[in-house]
């Protein structure tokens, strides 16, 4: 068998080689291309994973979220209603923005270190945790001025002629001293903590 017999000369083989003993003409080059295959790879997993952990389904795969919160949230109007328009964990929970869901999804980080403590894990722990919790959220969400309600709710887009008499008062004041949604709508999707009267009064 002689040399050139045992040579290569289909496509694939002429590209493994170059793969494999790239001249410095083609260095550069591979380079450029693995690069950026590698860069088109990280990117799809990362969104990939962003988007995978940014559902409903993802949020009540958790024991605590789907036995404690899930349940009273199936009870509201954001669950179920009229229009068939849901709100999902994500929608009141996760910023659409990006640099603001990264931020977010650094933060779950505490949460998961909670779940694999068992902070919460039996109703007991979740109620006498459930004003703190909730504190902080509103606490987030007044910092951001209720941006996530504002995906869907938005003082420029109500109709004022279909709202109540009391609901059109309030929305007013609401408007005119430039409140936030969170600082009356506490309670909206969650119920109440116990203790939450006494510790707002003081």
């Amino acid at each position: 068998m002689t040399e050139n017999s045992t040579k290569c000369k289909g496509f694939f083989c002429r590209t493994w080689r170059l793969f494999k003993s790239p001249s410095s003409k083609y260095s550069l080059g591979l380079l450029v291309i693995l690069g950026f295959l590698t860069g088109i790879i990280f990117w799809g997993g990362f969104h990939y994973a962003m988007e995978v952990t940014n559902t409903e389904a993802f949020c009540i795969s958790c024991h605590e979220m789907e036995k404690f919160v899930f349940e009273e949230y199936k009870q509201t109007t954001h669950y179920s209603n009229r229009t068939g328009v849901r709100a999902t964990c994500p929608d009141c929970h996760v910023p659409k923005e990006w640099p603001y869901k990264v931020l977010r999804k650094i933060k779950s980080v505490n949460e998961i270190k909670h779940k694999l403590l068992g902070s919460i894990d039996t109703p007991e722990k979740y109620e006498a945790k459930r004003l703190e919790l909730a504190e902080r959220v509103w606490s987030d969400m007044e910092a951001t001025d209720s941006r996530e309600c504002r995906n869907c709710h938005n003082y420029d887009f109500m109709n004022y002629d279909k709202q109540s008499e009391e609901a059109l008062e309030i929305h007013m004041i609401g408007v005119e001293s430039e409140m936030t949604c969170i600082e009356c709508h506490q309670g909206i999707a969650h119920k109440l903590p116990a203790g939450y009267e006494s510790d707002s009064s003081e």
